[in-house]
């Protein structure tokens, strides 16, 4: 069976700065009826044990450090004796959370395999020093994190972010994707490549 992409919506809490907020978050995952990688390990284990369905969990991938991105990594490791992947540029924030927990480290270029469909690693640096995304061309998908959402980068107001900086990221790494590329997001709807890149220009000007 071919690989398919399944989502969850859990909830929290992110909290940053001194400040806390309520988030919703896009938890996908990624595979067949045997097998399958978990993208962002957001406030709800059970929840996202759920979703998985009794199907190996490959691997545990984090697109950035964000307490709201990572809350649930360690209890849903050891639920499913899978590794946590996060670029170690996040250590800092992955730090916040967990003084005394490890992840393996991912880099650029980096590739995860499940059901026989190729997940590429692409550092887009911005929202977070260690922010990635995670390109399927097999499936069209790519599954950005915070780096880009339907509307816009994402936010660069706090600690560890920088608004050039995910602006070269996404330009010179997503915008040349292909235009149908489909973009699941970190929050909220989904968008496409082809959608997003005529608006570069206009987020630039805005600054934010």
């Amino acid at each position: 069976m071919a690989a398919r992409v399944d989502h969850v919506v859990t909830s929290g809490t992110f909290s940053l700065d001194g400040g806390t907020w309520d988030v919703d978050n896009n938890v996908w995952l990624v595979g067949d009826d045997q097998e399958v990688i978990i993208i962002d390990a957001a406030h709800d284990p059970d929840e996202i044990l759920a979703a998985a369905d009794g199907r190996r969990v490959v691997a545990i991938v984090c697109t950035h450090a964000h307490d709201d991105h990572i809350n649930a990594a360690a209890d849903l490791a050891t639920a499913t004796d899978a590794l946590v992947y996060l670029h170690p540029a996040d250590e800092p924030l992955w730090r916040q959370v967990y003084p005394d927990a490890d992840y393996q480290p991912l880099h650029d270029g980096h590739e995860f395999e499940v059901a026989g469909t190729f997940l590429q690693v692409i550092h887009t640096p911005g929202h977070a020093p260690g922010a990635v995304c995670l390109y399927a061309p097999q499936l069209n998908a790519l599954f950005s994190g915070d780096t880009l959402f339907a509307g816009g980068p994402g936010a660069t107001g706090r600690s560890f972010s920088d608004f050039p900086t995910i602006i070269d990221s996404i330009r010179d790494r997503l915008l040349t994707l292909p235009a149908d590329t489909v973009v699941h997001t970190g929050h909220g709807d989904a968008t496409s490549i082809g959608a997003e890149s005529p608006h570069l220009d206009d987020w630039i000007k805005r600054g934010h």
